[in-house]
């Protein structure tokens, strides 16, 4: 895991949380790799705060206007150490941001609405996966 910091964003809808589609680097070094789905967030700049950096995300990745922001923990993940914040939105249609990168990172392809599990506890609360890995047979 690299030491990088990252912000991201659990927006929930009903019993539906929001997550983005991403493609990682494959063999052939171009975004050809691994599919997955993510909770829309990315890297901490030098000169913003954690709050800050997940609010910019909100709207880079997926086009939606963060109205409250809460902290929830830090994740673990492969890019490095995430702050994850439960984030209300104003009303609308989330609209896939573009990645213009030309580097080793993941490039955004797709976002969804993903069902919430069910789970029956004795207390309240959401089971939020943070990455769902797509499997394709066709990747070796």
């Amino acid at each position: 895991m690299t030491r990088r910091r990252r912000a991201a964003a659990v927006i929930v809808r009903g019993d539906r949380l929001l997550m983005v589609r991403e493609r990682g680097r494959g063999p052939s070094g171009r975004h050809d790799g691994q599919e997955y789905w993510t909770l829309p967030g990315g890297g901490i700049a030098a000169d913003e705060t954690a709050e800050e950096a997940v609010r910019r995300e909100v709207v880079e990745e997926v086009g939606l206007r963060p109205l409250a922001v809460r902290y929830l923990l830090d994740v673990p993940y492969p890019s490095g150490l995430t702050s994850c914040f439960a984030v209300q939105v104003a009303d609308g249609e989330p609209i896939l941001g573009s990645d213009k990168i030309s580097c080793e990172c993941p490039i955004m392809v797709g976002l969804d609405w993903v069902p919430l599990p069910q789970l029956h506890t004795a207390t309240a609360g959401l089971p939020i996966p943070t990455m769902i890995v797509v499997w394709d047979p066709t990747i070796p």
